[in-house]
């Protein structure tokens, strides 16, 4: 689909990946409405990019807050055509440790973010979508949701993490074949190391090891480049109910 004058919903975009797709829509002359919680970095980006973007303060994880954003957005823009799922968290906790089992209520958390509000942001925003025209080619929409290579590499600590991103990357074709019908599209992008602004926390040494790991090319990935694959997803109507592992060719190891 095309993007120009369409508008896609980006929740998590007021940084980091999510923030990278806000940009290239707008460049690519759509409209993006920001899913987030981070009411101040959500709002400087929209005032930096101007009328094409509107911030809806949205906790994902709930099914009113998705009702009134979505409805928010479908007022300001006339219509719902993408959907990104870039909102989630990371988590580090043994099954079994010194102090205990893994706290269950984190436990769940991790996967009410990552899961369920990935699952409750794509089902509503498919809804809207389904009123959309079809264009010449059948499409109505396009979601994207975003897992973690960690889906498949999970490293010692990352059971609630990779649990909650293997079932992000187990629901895109059953998704995609629920949506079918629709003119919907369902991809779901397992991106490597990026650096983001938690990254950037991470002390320089740590930062250098993590370039070393990738394989080619040898360097942590840039959000742009996660950006400039939701656009091709977004522009490639053939590409439907794929997991595309986006790292470099890294395979991460146990720890």
């Amino acid at each position: 689909m095309e993007i120009t004058n369409r508008t896609a919903l980006i929740t998590g975009g007021a940084s980091g990946l999510g923030a990278a797709v806000v940009r290239r829509i707008v460049k690519a002359g759509g409209h993006a409405v920001i899913f987030d919680i981070q009411q101040e970095k959500a709002t400087a980006l929209a005032a930096e990019l101007g009328n094409s973007v509107l911030f809806c303060l949205t906790d994902v994880t709930r099914e009113d807050s998705v009702n009134d954003s979505i409805a928010k957005a479908k007022e300001h823009f006339g219509g719902i055509h993408f959907c990104v799922n870039a909102a989630g968290t990371g988590w580090s906790e043994r099954t079994v440790s010194r102090t205990g089992p893994h706290s269950l209520p984190v436990f769940e958390q991790i996967l009410r973010l990552n899961l369920v509000g990935t699952f409750n942001v794509a089902s509503k925003a498919a809804f809207a979508m389904s009123a959309n025209e079809p264009n010449a080619k059948g499409e109505r929409g396009v979601i994207v949701n975003v897992a973690s290579i960690a889906a498949f590499d999970g490293q010692i600590g990352q059971t609630a993490y990779a649990a909650s991103k293997g079932a992000v990357v187990g629901m895109t074709l059953p998704m995609a074949r629920d949506l079918s019908g629709l003119g919907i599209r369902v991809v779901t992008i397992a991106p490597g190391i990026f650096n983001t602004p938690l990254l950037a926390m991470l002390p320089e040494e740590t930062i250098k090891a993590l370039n070393n790991s990738v394989p080619f090319p040898r360097r942590i990935g840039e959000p742009d480049e996660f950006a400039r694959l939701v656009e091709e997803v977004f522009f490639n109507a053939y590409i439907n109910g794929e997991v595309i592992r986006l790292d470099g060719a890294l395979r991460m190891a146990p720890k």
